[in-house]
């Protein structure tokens, strides 16, 4: 008999995916189960934006028997099994301490209601759309949103919006062709080929991550491109798993998750 607060771990991945499908994934991602039994018995998740040593050790001391990742651990093929790769490494503590992982991560991105709706969300943005919508009907997935502001604002006033509600260090942008902004396109994670398409949906400016120097100067002004760290810009999928799974299983948001890049 299964424990009082005990999921089948089959039921988890049912109810994320009742949200965000495998199907909607992009063809070179992974997203999905990365390692573990669909049968396990889960009674505490981890939530992480990405699966690293620090967060798997993490699981072991919370006694989580479940890691819910966006970004996934098994992305590039793996060739060995050693001690010497940390992706490894993280399989290895995994296995041995029953811990299975879970990722969704383009699956994610293309739900309206999941990164970059989030990211409209935390900026109050009213009318939110698909921005690269797939398939017939435009507002049920695809990849970035498109939204409105709750006002106009200046770029300064949108950069400052922005820092405090995502708790950005940094920003890079370049101005638009506009001092008022209202229309704003949004795409977390590496979003810089959606651009033009932000500029023909009439956006004012655009927000994503890992904008190359190219990108930036080959828009000549035509919209205002902001960019931020990658997972300053993703790391709310955290709170969407817990309320996908909030009243079923207990989650944790980790404390280890982190952005690598540190800035001087």
């Amino acid at each position: 008999m299964r424990k009082k607060g005990n999921l089948l771990l089959q039921h988890i991945i049912d109810i994320i995916e009742s949200a965000a499908p495998l199907r909607w994934q992009e063809e070179w991602d992974n997203s999905g189960l990365q390692v573990g039994n669909r049968n396990a018995d889960i009674n505490k998740v981890l939530l992480a934006t990405d699966v690293t040593e620090s967060v798997v050790s993490e699981a072991v001391q919370l006694n989580c028997q479940l890691i819910i990742s966006h970004h996934p651990l098994l992305f590039h093929p793996l060739k060995q099994i050693c001690a010497q790769n940390p992706q490894a490494r993280c399989i290895e503590t995994a296995i041995r301490n029953n811990i299975a992982i879970y990722s969704s991560h383009t699956a994610m991105d293309a739900w309206i209601d999941g990164v970059s709706g989030r990211m409209a969300q935390k900026l109050s943005m009213t009318n939110v759309r698909i921005l690269c919508p797939v398939g017939e009907n435009e507002n049920q997935h695809g990849l970035g949103v498109i939204a409105e502001l709750p006002k106009p604002m200046t770029l300064m006033q949108l950069l400052e919006h922005i820092k405090t509600a995502f708790g950005a260090p940094v920003l890079r942008y370049v101005p638009g062709n506009t001092d008022i902004i209202k229309t704003v396109a949004l795409c977390g994670g590496a979003g810089a080929e959606f651009a033009q398409t932000a500029i023909q949906r009439k956006a004012d400016a655009f927000i994503t991550a890992d904008v190359k120097y190219h990108d930036f100067l080959d828009l000549d002004g035509a919209i205002a491109l902001i960019d931020m760290d990658h997972w300053v810009s993703e790391h709310f999928t955290r709170e969407i798993f817990q309320e996908l799974l909030h009243g079923k299983v207990q989650t944790l948001i980790s404390q280890e998750d982190k952005s690598p890049i540190r800035i001087f």
